[in-house]
């Protein structure tokens, strides 16, 4: 009998196989989409469209070292160092059709939805331009308020049942409704069990290690329409409840001394090293508000629900609710301090970044400290400036902690 694969080894696997499909299905002559990380793939995957997510290669690009290459393409093409370096990476992707990431089969259609920013916008229109394909656009309101207003709702919903439309005609085939309701439970469901895995994290000590959540994200991104995404969640919070049981902690080799949470995406060309070097002072991240967006939940069967749960992106809201999202986070995640990675390429996420740190410190009295980067242009970031920022914010998570002891004797 073989050995039952653990989560991170099946993990493995379905991106692999998420690949290779990818290429199998456009060598079929079937319908392949690109799409942006948090659109609503439920249309796809009901029409059995092929998608694949040209930031998540981008991010395994930038993994591999072979950002550079690409994004030197892109800007002597005219793309400027300003815009976002996943779409750098991709244009010059386009150009070339190889990477150190693999490869990825070109789109028949495009899929785009600016809840995460609208740099995408002008970034898909001019691959709809270049390769002549349709773009299927979901334009989704910033939530100015703190809620999601109902008009906002029934704009997206309009939007939604055009694209069904739209995917009539591309694909030359009914939409299949009893199909779609199943994969709205799915995505759900998918998204369900990734909140509760990484929720287990709140334990102390952490059964994983943080850089895990960037890990796992990938399956979130490129699968929540697919069951095999539903079990791998579900073994891996099975994993984490087991090491909690037994009392263990992320790492064999030294205790979790300090439980840090960070705000933004990673510096994926240089994750290796910014990883050893928290491990190395024994900061464990615990919690990050990048990995919740992919937190889409609604009742199947439910398209208010649904457009309303894609409104609610994290980039997509306001102030407050940012402010009060990261101080939740402090406060069930038992954290103790913040790293806001003020990353170039992502200008709606860090715009706001030093007015929400000044704001959580002021309600939590947590340190937090902040290090300039970028997700895939190594250019922009200095590993001695932010092991400098981290040496910092260990001596004030250390005081902290000793005014804690002080103030319980």
């Amino acid at each position: 009998m073989s050995e039952r694969l653990i989560s991170k080894q099946l993990l493995q696997k379905l991106l692999d196989d998420h690949y290779a499909g990818a290429l199998a299905a456009k060598e079929r002559g079937e319908l392949v989409a690109w799409s942006t990380s948090i659109a609503p793939q439920e249309f796809c995957e009901t029409m059995g469209i092929y998608t694949v997510y040209p930031e998540n290669h981008a991010a395994a690009i930038g993994a591999k070292k072979g950002s550079p290459e690409l994004i030197e393409i892109a800007e002597s093409q005219g793309y400027s160092v300003d815009i976002c370096s996943y779409a750098r990476v991709n244009m010059g992707y386009l150009e070339i059709q190889e990477s150190m990431a693999g490869k990825i089969p070109l789109p028949d259609l495009l899929i785009c939805c600016n809840n995460i920013c609208n740099t995408v916008i002008k970034w898909y229109e001019n691959i709809a331009r270049e390769l002549q394909i349709p773009l299927i656009m979901f334009d989704m309101p910033f939530n100015y308020d703190y809620e999601v207003h109902d008009y906002s709702v029934e704009y997206i919903k309009g939007q939604f049942q055009e694209a069904i439309h739209q995917l009539e005609q591309i694909a030359g085939q009914p939409f299949d409704y009893d199909r779609f309701r199943e994969v709205m439970e799915i995505s759900s469901e998918a998204a369900k069990w990734w909140k509760k895995a990484m929720a287990l994290a709140q334990a102390v000590s952490s059964p994983m290690n943080g850089f895990d959540i960037f890990n796992y994200m990938a399956l979130i991104v490129c699968m929540r329409g697919k069951k095999e995404t539903v079990e791998v969640f579900k073994l891996l919070a099975q994993e984490c409840e087991e090491k909690i049981a037994n009392g263990q902690g992320p790492w064999k080799d030294r205790p979790e001394e300090f439980r840090i949470m960070w705000d933004g995406i990673a510096c994926w060309t240089a994750l290796s090293a910014t990883y050893k070097f928290l491990k190395n002072h024994g900061i464990n991240m615990v919690g990050s508000t990048y990995p919740d967006s992919w937190s889409i939940i609604y009742d199947s069967n439910d398209i208010d629900g649904m457009a309303r749960a894609y409104s609610s992106n994290f980039v997509n809201r306001n102030m407050d609710f940012r402010v009060d999202n990261i101080c939740k986070i402090v406060e069930d995640f038992k954290v103790d301090g913040i790293i806001y990675h003020c990353n170039r390429s992502c200008k709606p996420q860090d715009f706001c970044q030093y007015e929400v740190q000044r704001q959580v410190e002021a309600r939590t009295g947590v340190p937090s400290v902040m290090f300039d980067g970028d997700q895939t242009d190594p250019r922009a970031f200095s590993q001695a400036q932010f092991e400098t920022r981290i040496q910092a914010l260990v001596e004030m998570m250390k005081i902290r902690k000793q005014q804690q002891r002080i103030g319980g004797e």
